[in-house]
């Protein structure tokens, strides 16, 4: 994954803005940055005390956690033995690209078909309709 830039999130810790080359995160992965990015930072065993049973072993989780350090969405520190990670990227900027890696791969990239295929399947009561054309006056053409 290659850097574009960073900026600080918290002092002493650096937030990576992912580029196009965006890889989506793999269930496990996934469950492990929520968690992270829930607490902000975490201890492998802190980890696998919030995720739900079956518990995976310590070394899976530890491997995940590695493994997203490669890629780039983790940072650690090293505490005595212990590794303690943190997210390199924020969630907002992970669902930002999630979200725009979506709307380009099934919607080609327009709001109007991504809206329309929810409002087909989904029962959308006239107040969120309301709440949504608020938003949408609210937050004219951003790029």
């Amino acid at each position: 994954m290659k850097q574009k830039n960073t900026k600080k999130a918290n002092p002493g810790r650096r937030l990576t803005i992912i580029h196009q080359d965006f890889k989506e995160l793999t269930r496990a992965e996934e469950e492990v940055m929520n968690i992270i990015w829930r607490e902000d930072g975490c201890f492998v065993h802190e980890i696998i005390a919030q995720m739900s049973e079956p518990k995976p072993a310590y070394t899976t989780v530890s491997t995940v956690c590695r493994i997203l350090v490669t890629k780039g969405f983790l940072n650690y520190k090293l505490l005595s033995h212990s590794h303690q990670y943190y997210p390199a990227i924020s969630r907002e900027t992970y669902t930002d690209k999630m979200m725009g890696s979506v709307m380009q791969n099934y919607f080609d990239n327009s709001f109007k078909q991504l809206v329309s295929f929810f409002s087909e399947r989904k029962k959308v009561s006239d107040q969120e309709r309301e709440e949504i054309i608020a938003l949408l006056q609210d937050h004219p053409d951003k790029p």
